[in-house]
């Protein structure tokens, strides 16, 4: 190879070596954002549960309170239950049971009651798990609304949905729902209602971005040591070699 080969060779190993390297930084950042994320949400699960006075009333508040425990006494309206489908737990499709829970102020807060098997034969036919009637406590812990799916056709309005629009559904109810839903747990003395409880819990991925961080800076190290090999080491083994 010529000097000037060799040196477009050696700029293009340490470019691509710097920038694998970098990237490879960039995933531990990410990693350590995520981390400090997970570090949040582990102190709000460990927190005392917030007194129901203190619920927030706006988005940004309530962003803030997510993951935190919380114990509510109001009245169901289960004429507002909402079926959303094609949610799994313990890897099985069903339903997530939502009902609009009227606190002692007026305000309501959506429960994630649990989850629901569905239907082999009819995925339309659905159980209406019992509603004790009058005052009831419910104890969850604060959670965004509940996550979006994707949708093949336009959101419906009838009590099984693929997902669940707030604003909508507090027209549709005529309930002022606070910007949050609550993640309903199991408590002793519970009467059964036929629900599932075990949610996930949240992730932050830590692991994955040391994984791919640990790849960018194998690739990183591998451009450097070919480099070396084919460009320093071959080349002088062949010339020390003798001669046929």
């Amino acid at each position: 190879m010529s000097r000037a080969s060799r040196v477009v060779v050696l700029v293009a190993a340490l470019a691509l070596s710097a920038l694998t390297a970098r990237l490879g930084v960039w995933q531990l950042d990410r990693a350590a954002q995520k981390q400090a994320l997970q570090s949040a949400v582990d102190s709000r699960r460990d927190a005392p549960a917030l007194p129901a006075a203190e619920l927030a009333r706006d988005p940004e508040a309530a962003t803030a309170q997510h993951h935190r425990r919380v114990v509510l006494e109001g009245q169901w309206r289960d004429a507002h239950t909402v079926w959303l489908e094609n949610r799994q737990m313990q890897g099985r499709p069903g339903f997530y049971v939502v009902t609009p829970l009227v606190l002692a102020d007026g305000s309501a807060v959506l429960v994630q009651r649990g989850w629901q098997p569905r239907d082999a034969a009819d995925r339309t036919r659905v159980a209406r798990p019992p509603v004790p009637a009058g005052t009831v406590r419910v104890a969850g812990r604060i959670a965004p609304p509940p996550a979006r799916l994707f949708e093949f056709e336009p959101a419906g309005d009838g009590p099984i949905r693929q997902n669940l629009d707030m604003p909508a559904l507090a027209r549709e109810s005529g309930l002022a729902l606070r910007p949050l839903s609550v993640m309903q747990l199991d408590e002793p003395g519970q009467p059964p209602d036929g629900l599932l409880r075990e949610w996930p819990a949240p992730a932050a991925g830590v692991h994955k971005h040391h994984g791919y961080a640990f790849q960018w800076f194998a690739l990183s190290a591998l451009s450097i040591l070919l480099y070396v090999w084919f460009q320093l080491i071959r080349p002088r083994r062949r010339a020390a070699a003798p001669s046929a």
